[in-house]
């Protein structure tokens, strides 16, 4: 046996004793699909120790659903034809808010037991084995805003009008806020901050970085515990990228690391650059706002995800980054005194919590590591907001405007050489395909629908 399969098989053996110890009735088990929408199956406990290894049954078809629920017709994505879920054992957790339940994060496998061409887990595992080849291990975390809303007049209004980083606005959810708090720590992920955010009802919990498999899967435990945390407390949690058309958008912003795998050392961090920030981490900056214009149709992935992704919305609409510039697509965050190191990290802004949080780390990963290979430059950093600037300025400064709708984005992404082969022929033909079938369906929709359904959906 190899130390692959001796690791997994004591992962195995440790879920399987905790769900006994527990007395657990189900374990769910869970994939995100191209709309990102998280969805699963559960296995009764009886039946865990076979399915924990075998899977369990997925109809191909399944992975064509967009997030309106419509079922696409996308070849090898059909009726006939199955895949398995099988789950990640260092991904369980026992759910604090549903009983007698636990939950893994799962590899989409062929019958033959290997990745499925469209399976978003294996297109990240790919882009971390890419950097672990440069000798590079990726620690990444998505920052989240979420609006808590509650339903008046057969639609959701905001929860609060608080002003923003108000205490009125901590207090009005302070059971809430712990609440979350205590069900997160439950399945092992550390709360770091919690903020109420600029809009009415808006909330902000920051969590701790983790390796980027398992800071994809963070984020749909954070996604999953806030709304069924908020429903106990008879509220809705809203993840949609622009709840409101005269409200602030919500991002999922990624702050992302990179470590060399011999040393343990930050490769981002240089005592002698500027700000401490290296060439190495320059470059890789240099990547993702070469392929932005693209990237954003994985890390913004709805129509509604560019009515915040506008100039002064700070959410950035321009390819520029620069040192705690928050209207800049790629900030660099001031470190903290005395951990210089461990705190040098970038931060990408143009991501959105309705993305599928393992096809938008592949992308950043393959993005960066790309201006790594090409030596790139990102230029000047910008130390004003873009949108003071002239267009004459902006265009001398190579910032380039973000597409300004889905069908845009998706465009780019198509003629993105480095994106597609990250995502594989076939994922990106699929993803392709579901993004594509919701920009059509919301095209003649008026705005205020549009807002609605996706305040609604996620």
């Amino acid at each position: 046996m190899d130390r692959t399969a001796e690791v997994r098989e004591r992962d195995v053996d440790r879920v399987l004793k905790s769900a006994h110890a527990m007395d657990l009735r189900l374990v769910r088990f869970l994939y995100v699909d191209f709309g990102g929408i998280v969805r699963g199956k559960a296995t009764h406990a009886a039946g865990l120790a076979d399915r924990v290894d075998e899977g369990i049954a997925l109809t191909t078809a399944q992975m064509a659903s967009n997030a309106l629920d419509d079922l696409l017709d996308i070849p090898g994505m059909t009726a006939v034809g199955e895949v398995r879920l099988v789950p990640d054992p260092t991904s369980f957790t026992v759910l604090p808010y549903a009983p007698r339940t636990g939950q893994m994060t799962c590899d989409l496998m062929t019958l033959d037991r290997q990745p499925w061409a469209f399976c978003p887990r294996a297109v990240l595992r790919r882009a971390i084995a890419a950097a672990a080849d440069e000798g590079l291990d990726v620690q990444a975390v998505f920052e989240n805003e979420f609006y808590l809303l509650r339903e008046e007049g057969g639609g959701l209004v905001a929860a609060d009008d608080s002003p923003c980083f108000s205490t009125r606005g901590m207090d009005a959810h302070a059971p809430f806020t712990d609440d979350l708090i205590a069900a997160l720590e439950a399945q092992g992920i550390q709360v770091e901050q919690a903020v109420a955010e600029h809009g009415g009802g808006q909330q902000e919990l920051s969590i701790r970085h983790a390796p980027a498999l398992a800071a994809a899967d963070h984020q749909v435990v954070f996604r999953e515990t806030a709304r069924e945390v908020a429903r106990q407390h008879g509220l809705r949690a809203s993840f949609a990228a622009k709840p409101f058309a005269d409200q602030v958008g919500s991002g999922a912003h990624v702050h992302l690391s990179l470590w060399d795998v011999g040393s343990g050392e930050n490769v981002f961090y240089d005592p002698g650059a500027e700000r401490g920030f290296s060439e190495l981490g320059r470059q890789f900056v240099a990547g993702v706002l070469d392929h932005l214009p693209g990237l954003v149709a994985l890390t913004c992935p709805t129509v509604n995800s560019y009515e915040r992704l506008l100039p002064r919305a700070w959410a950035s609409a321009y390819t520029t980054w620069g040192f705690d510039n928050r209207e800049a697509a790629v900030r660099v965050p001031s470190t903290f005194w005395g951990r210089e190191q461990g705190t040098t990290n970038v931060e990408l802004k143009a991501v959105d919590p309705t993305a599928n949080p393992y096809l938008a780390l592949a992308g950043i990963i393959a993005a960066g590591l790309d201006g790594v290979r090409r030596d790139l430059s990102p230029g000047d950093p910008a130390g004003v907001d873009p949108a003071t600037m002239t267009p004459e300025a902006r265009a001398d400064a190579g910032m380039r405007r973000l597409p300004e709708t889905l069908d845009a984005a998706l465009t780019a992404l198509a003629a993105d050489q480095v994106l597609v082969g990250a995502l594989g022929a076939d994922c990106h033909r699929g993803y392709e395909a579901v993004r594509r079938s919701e920009a059509d369906a919301y095209r003649d929709m008026e705005l205020e629908r549009i807002f609605a359904e996706h305040r609604r959906r996620y």
